[in-house]
């Protein structure tokens, strides 16, 4: 395996690259990564939004129905006064104020009334952070100020256990602050401020912002904080950290580095709120908010404070503050552990470097499958994290760069299996055909012992005089004669998408449809054989140019059904075709010198060629045959004399006089032998009819 892996040590850059890339992302964690991860958690909840247990928080909403009987909004400070009283009555932990009070009432004593109230004690009220640093205008009224930069007496003390998390909070120039005597009537201060993703969404709230360089609390912590009547927030955090969780009484809430809690939506937080105008008519008990944290705000559609979460819709900005407590309260935060950013990159480069050394060294269904399992069990895993322990885990970078490697990798793998078979297709060419070595590239069940029956065309060659040559030239000219002919041989074979059978000394089997089928394998044939000859003429006469002899080349064309397939032991096998056919093409290949042609091509492999002229040389009985086989001799116009009309037409009908055994014949071939004394075919009919013989079967003796 380790040696495979070594050869393709090249490609490994390419799935190496993809998984430092992704590396890169996860410690950088840039937008793109963390929409990716929003996308996932904003999913889970979707799946399996929290469930709301035993109601420790409740909504007053002042809603429309509401303003409509006690009046719009804003409602004076008396009667608001008024309401607060009657809600301080029903016993509350907290009370918390969604609502910002940031300029004085037409009549003073109604603020001064409200205040009173307020100081009742368990009273929470808001203020509003702003980015910029406050400008008063130049024509604002003297007094009270709206937005301040300095920051109010805190309700609060910060207990800060390790660095100061401070540079990592949100962090604000300014605030829309209460009125001066609400914010010191109250037991608690905190900020109304949302911070939405770049979607618009609100996934985290912060518990703890930053004002300046002051650390300020939100309006839900200081309700938590009032609700359990401690003066005290314990801030834990690191140098390199941030922030990592905050203590607030006995509760321990993990948030993020900047002091955030993710928020574990449920569909129906304000199913159980409380109308305002209830309130003010005495018909709640006390039983209903004895003990509870109480938030008054409002979903009044004039009012417009709306919210949009992750599952799909809105709310209003007090029923996310509900979502906070409710889930702190009832300990099912969600929460993203300390360790989980080391988890995933380790994971994700584990995953890769398996995934990647699945994929270079075997197939790429194998290695789509572990892909699979792993995306799967990487997921899954996430899944379960989230519904059964609160965690926030991300797969979906992991996922994507372990999907990256594998393409990556297989590419690579490709690329390589495509040049190692380029490769092998290469040399294996070197030693049998082309067209057999890609037969078996795709098909490699093939190599094994066994054969098939099928119709097959088959090119047999044999030089003349070879062995005459051999023995009058020196051995080291004859060899590079024979292999210079061998080679161009062969390179007419290929071209032609022969398949080469063998070669013995200086003679060339070539098969036509095995292993591959070719519907036109006669023609393929004939077509190869007739380049075949108008080689080895010119060779001849290149030859002799340089004072050499060379034979010419005989050639047998035949084709009939054989069996075909790897012949041999378990250790060594040959593919190749047996058969009667193969023996009569080789037959056919001799026959050429008793009968005076240069090719012998059968009627059977003739029926299946088109636009090709021929003579018919006559009927053959073979040695050893029982019934006479007919061969044509086909007509080259490029090298053949008797391609002339004239000459063609004039043998034709010699030839049928002579099949008719019509005395006629024999003065025909004579004449014609006259005319063309270098034919050798009529120089044998013309031979065999002057001795008597009579019409066209050929009785060879000799193999």
């Amino acid at each position: 395996m380790w040696n495979r892996i070594a050869r393709l040590r090249w490609g490994l850059a390419a799935p190496a690259g993809v998984l430092l890339i992704g590396m890169v992302l996860s410690v950088l964690d840039p937008i793109a990564i963390q929409v990716l991860g929003n996308i996932t958690v904003d999913q889970f909840q979707r799946w399996s939004p929290r469930m709301q247990g035993p109601q420790a928080v409740t909504v007053i909403d002042i809603d429309d129905e509401s303003l409509r009987r006690l009046g719009q909004w804003p409602w004076p400070r008396d009667q608001v006064a008024t309401f607060n009283t009657q809600l301080k009555k029903l016993s509350p932990a907290a009370i918390a104020y969604d609502i910002l009070w940031s300029e004085p009432d037409r009549q003073i004593a109604n603020d001064a009334m409200l205040a009173a109230s307020l100081a009742q004690g368990g009273a929470v009220i808001g203020f509003a952070l702003q980015r910029a640093p406050s400008s008063p205008s130049n024509d604002a009224p003297a007094a009270p100020s709206l937005a301040s930069a300095a920051m109010p007496k805190q309700h609060a003390r910060y207990v800060i256990a390790g660095v100061s998390p401070l540079n990592f909070l949100h962090g604000f120039e300014s605030a829309v602050d209460a009125l001066p005597a609400l914010r010191t009537a109250v037991d608690g201060y905190g900020a109304l401020t949302f911070m939405p993703d770049a979607d618009g969404l609100i996934r985290r709230v912060p518990l703890l912002l930053r004002r300046g360089s002051e650390i300020v609390p939100s309006l839900a912590a200081e309700a938590l904080r009032v609700a359990l009547q401690t003066d005290n927030y314990i801030v834990r955090g690191g140098a390199a950290a941030g922030m990592t969780d905050l203590r607030i009484g006995k509760l321990v809430i993990p948030t993020t580095a900047r002091g955030e809690i993710w928020v574990h939506y449920a569909n129906d937080v304000m199913a159980n709120r409380i109308p305002a105008w209830q309130i003010v008519a005495g018909q709640v008990r006390a039983s209903a908010l004895a003990g509870r944290v109480v938030l008054v705000g409002s979903s009044a559609q004039g009012l417009m404070d709306v919210r949009f979460t992750p599952l799909g819709g809105v709310m209003p900005g007090v029923a996310i503050h509900a979502q906070i407590l409710e889930q702190i309260l009832g300990n099912t935060a969600l929460h993203r552990p300390g360790w989980a950013d080391a988890a995933e990159l380790v994971t994700m480069t584990a995953a890769s470097i398996g995934i990647g050394v699945i994929a270079l060294i075997s197939g790429a269904l194998l290695s789509l499958a572990y892909v699979a399992m792993f995306t799967a069990l990487l997921w899954g895993g996430a899944w379960l994290a989230f519904t059964q322990a609160g965690l926030l885990l991300e797969p979906a970078l992991a996922s994507i760069v372990v999907v990256a490697v594998y393409v990556a990798a297989s590419v690579v793998q490709h690329v390589v299996s495509e040049r190692r078979q380029r490769w092998i297709k290469a040399a294996f060419s070197r030693y049998i055909s082309p067209n057999l070595v890609a037969y078996l590239i795709a098909h490699p069940d093939s190599l094994e012992l066994g054969g098939r029956r099928q119709e097959c065309s088959f090119v047999f060659t044999d030089l003349s005089g070879f062995t005459q040559m051999m023995e009058q030239i020196d051995p080291q000219q004859a060899v590079a004669l024979l292999n210079g002919y061998l080679d161009q041989m062969t390179a007419i074979t290929f071209a032609h998408q022969g398949t080469l059978d063998r070669i013995v000394g200086d003679a060339v089997a070539v098969m036509f449809s095995a292993p591959v089928l070719q519907a036109d394998h006669r023609q393929r044939a004939l077509d190869c054989a007739l380049a075949m000859q108008r080689f080895s003429i010119g060779y001849v006469a290149k030859c002799r140019a340089q004072g050499m002899e060379f034979g010419r080349t005989r050639i047998g064309v035949h084709t009939g059904f054989v069996i075909v397939g790897n012949f041999g032991s378990s250790s060594m096998f040959d593919y190749r075709a047996l058969g009667d056919v193969v023996n009569t093409a080789s037959r056919l290949e001799s026959a050429n010198k008793y009968v005076g042609s240069w090719i012998c091509v059968s009627a059977e492999t003739f029926s299946g060629c088109k636009d090709v002229q021929a003579r018919q040389i006559g009927r053959l009985f073979l040695a050893g045959k029982q019934l006479p086989i007919t061969v044509f001799e086909p007509i080259d116009p490029l090298i053949d004399a008797s391609a002339d009309g004239t000459a063609l037409n004039d043998y034709q009908q010699a030839y049928r006089w002579m099949e008719a055994a019509d005395p006629r014949a024999a003065d025909a071939f004579i004449a014609l032998q006259r005319q063309y004394p270098d034919d050798g075919l009529v120089g044998i009919h013309a031979q065999r009819l002057a001795t008597g013989q009579v019409g066209d079967v050929i009785t060879l003796t000799e193999k």
